[in-house]
């Protein structure tokens, strides 16, 4: 009988504890463990359970997805987070970037309009905005992900081009979709809760024949966002799946995945200055202002987002010789990003007189790629050392339209360079607001329409890999992996002034390596030391990117990539009977040929930049009750050579923007009676730079979240969450010029989870 993925508990019985999803689902840097096989019910019941004693319960049984990963998790020499179904469920994740929250060492950046809005995760400093895949396969376009259809996460951190292809400067991050699977049962989950709250999830099994199996996942969902009056969002997704040969060694996987979402950008709050012109130049804490949480600066009868996801996936998988598997795997996806929003600028120091400037952001992206990826994993031996290895080919094409809105917003642009105390018509016609006292419902008085001229992106990718986990003993194993690449990309600009401005193009290639070595002591710890690269062409991103992935300019499209490499070591350990896991590594990523601009007209590869650290976790077991998960990440990122210039020179061993030094995650739940679990989670993370400079940041902070489980019987389990317990007003993202997102305060949730 399956287990069901809501959070059942049974303190009577320390056996009936093993088969609590939340007890037993844990990610931290390294390894996570693995839901338990048994069904809550079948726990329940004394005569069953008896039956959880063959179960094998580890810390490291729970893996990444990748067939690249050619070791067990205990054994791979890198640090991979993976998170859990069980874990996303316990926390109330609904998105990527709710979920990606639980892994100390990722921050998040805010967009605007050439930079898009969207998920942009950063890992260990670094952008991997286009370093996000799904099932392997890379998903491109600037989205907002859920997490209705998501088995598992993985993240992969430090460089690792070897293993997903260009850019993946700070890591990778791998969503592993829902499966059909061999038996029948359905989960449906219905969740209400303080502002607006209201969700609602199917995941259905069939089993057809012994041999076909079909999976049905959908989502339904609203809300409003806490402490931010006017902001909302809702959206819905359908994921269909059928598997042909199920349990036989030819087998054939077709899966489509929608996804709608509508929502009404949040505008944030407007940082304060420091200013460099005007009456107030030199002043300015360089922090959000000092306003009330709700205060919305956009036109919210106006701003909007719409993004919309169409993938259609075709796998196909044959096993052969015992020991060998071919997977071909065949995509091809469609999405779009579509919004205006209100940016509140302070680029003409309003905030000092008490105005805010709303600035007209807007961008009309669309995006299609296809793939085809073909992989062969097995294991076999020479004399006396086993080899499990992997190798593919893969081949991409990626094409994406970036348009803007022509938003014309009265009295125009040119009337006092957007300063509001020196033009009462900005006043008069809304375009400037109060800074404490905004009317988020002021009529917009102008007019907006698609531009109609898109930026055209083309890129094509070829790619060859190999990776063998060669094990000589039971004490020394050495992996190894490499890659080539082919990447070029296109792109026209209809709006070019000459025609070397218009036409730009790319054509590089390119090796990435992965070495690392492992000892095991004993069979339950593994100590190692790793070696890998990533590579960093220019146009990486195809049109959505920023900063290190920035898109193809006149002055970079010749450039080589740039190229990062990373030092790691780290070690293992599953203790307490194999309750608990421990890991830690201290590592060293560094860009010794970063881009830099010198002039408007030139940019070089002479920067370096480097970041240090260490990361520590543990998950499991302290006791049959006790349950821990949790991890910290110290970073040291530093901006060592930005390039010549004076300029550029006043940033040298400035941090870089969007990273913190310090992260840290816990979350522990202990069964206080047989049917019911509390929790309690604990998130900090300290200050976060908007820019080189380090003049503008958002403050450090920590959340507190609490949770409560409930197995009422053995259908329905009800699941109580109460986020930012202590409505702690903070921020969580910060543009580099001109704003910062308030996180949602404090929201209670409570979910009925059925089980069928």
């Amino acid at each position: 009988m399956r287990s069901p993925d809501f959070v059942t508990a049974a303190a009577s019985s320390p056996r009936r504890l093993l088969a609590t999803a939340l007890g037993l689902a844990f990610a931290v840097p390294a390894t996570a463990a693995e839901p338990a096989a048994a069904s809550a019910p079948d726990a329940l019941d004394p005569q069953k359970a008896t039956k959880l004693d063959e179960i094998a319960v580890r810390a490291n049984t729970v893996n990444a997805a990748s067939p690249k990963l050619t070791a067990p998790l205990l054994d791979t020499p890198r640090a991979v987070s993976v998170i859990p179904k069980a874990v996303i469920q316990s926390t109330a994740s609904t998105t990527l970037t709710e979920a990606l929250r639980t892994v100390p060492g990722i921050t998040f950046a805010a967009g605007e309009g050439g930079t898009a809005v969207g998920d942009r995760p950063l890992i260990r400093g670094f952008d991997a905005v286009s370093d996000i895949y799904v099932d392997g396969v890379r998903d491109s376009g600037t989205q907002t992900r859920e997490t209705f259809d998501v088995e598992q996460i993985d993240v992969i951190k430090g460089p690792s081009s070897v293993y997903t292809g260009r850019g993946s400067a700070g890591g990778s991050i791998n969503i592993v979709t829902k499966a059909p699977k061999a038996e029948n049962f359905t989960d449906a989950s219905l969740g209400l809760g303080t502002d607006n709250y209201k969700r609602g999830t199917l995941d259905a099994n069939y089993l057809v024949s012994d041999h076909i199996a079909a999976r049905l996942n959908v989502m339904g969902h609203k809300n409003d966002v806490p402490g931010r009056d006017e902001v909302w969002g809702k959206r819905f997704g359908i994921a269909p799946s059928v598997t042909f040969g199920i349990n036989t060694p030819t087998r054939l996987t077709l899966d489509y995945y929608h996804l709608n979402t509508y929502d009404l950008p949040d505008s944030g709050i407007p940082l304060d200055g420091p200013y460099t012109t005007g009456p107030f130049a030199g002043t300015g804490t360089g922090k959000p202002a000092h306003v009330d949480r709700n205060n919305y600066y956009g036109f919210a009868d106006r701003d909007f987002r719409k993004t919309k996801a169409d993938i259609g996936t075709v796998r196909f998988e044959h096993d052969f010789a015992d020991t060998f598997t071919i997977r071909n795997t065949t995509r091809y996806g469609v999405t779009s990003n579509n919004y205006i929003w209100t940016n509140p600028d302070d680029s003409s120091g309003n905030l000092p007189f008490g105005y805010v400037y709303r600035s007209a952001k807007s961008r009309i992206a669309d995006t299609r790629t296809g793939v085809n990826q073909t992989d062969l994993t097995g294991e076999f031996t020479t004399g006396s050392i086993k080899h499990n290895f992997a190798t593919g080919l893969e081949f991409a094409l990626e094409k994406s339209n970036v348009d803007q809105y022509n938003v014309v917003q009265p009295p125009g642009p040119g009337i006092a360079g957007r300063n509001c105390a020196a033009s009462p018509l900005f006043l008069s016609q809304f375009a400037c607001t109060s800074l404490q006292n905004p009317n988020p419902h002021d009529p917009f008085l102008g007019s907006y329409a698609p531009r109609n001229t898109p930026t055209q992106n083309r890129s094509f990718t070829r790619s060859a890999y190999g990776f063998d986990t060669l094990t000589f003993n039971e004490q020394w194993l050495l992996n190894l992996g490499v890659r080539y690449d082919d990447f070029s990309t296109r792109v026209f600009v209809p709006t070019g002034a000459t025609p070397a401005a218009r036409n730009l193009r790319s054509d590089v290639d390119f090796w990435t390596y992965q070495a690392g070595l492992v000892f095991k002591p004993v069979s339950n710890g593994s100590i190692y030391v790793s070696y890998g690269t990533s590579a960093n062409p220019s146009g990486v991103a195809n049109g959505e990117g920023s900063g290190d992935n920035a898109n193809i300019s006149v002055q970079t499209q010749d450039l080589k990539p740039q190229k990062s490499k990373n030092i790691e070591v780290g070690t293992k350990w599953d203790v307490f009977d194999e309750r608990l896991n421990l890991t830690a590594a201290v590592f060293r990523s560094e860009i010794t040929n970063a881009r830099v601009a010198i002039d408007a007209a030139t940019t070089v590869l002479a920067g370096t930049k480097r970041v240090e650290g260490i990361e520590l976790g543990l998950t499991g077991r302290i006791t049959e009750k006790w349950s821990v998960f949790g991890g910290v990440t110290h970073l040291n990122p530093v901006l060592v050579d930005n390039g010549p210039g004076v300029a550029n020179i006043a940033n040298n061993g400035n941090q870089f923007p969007n990273t913190a030094r310090n992260s840290g995650s816990l979350w522990t739940t202990y069964a206080v009676a047989r049917r019911i679990t509390v929790g309690v989670g604990a998130f900090a993370i300290d200050k976060q730079y908007g820019n080189v400079q380090n003049t503008k940041y958002i403050p450090g902070y920590t959340r507190f979240d609490a949770m409560a489980a409930w197995q009422v019987n053995d259908t329905l389990n009800l699941q109580l969450n109460v986020q930012n317990l202590t409505d702690k007003k903070y921020y969580d993202k910060i543009y580099s010029s001109h704003y910062a997102t308030v996180a949602p305060g404090r929201s209670a949730l409570i979910t009925a989870n059925m089980h069928f």
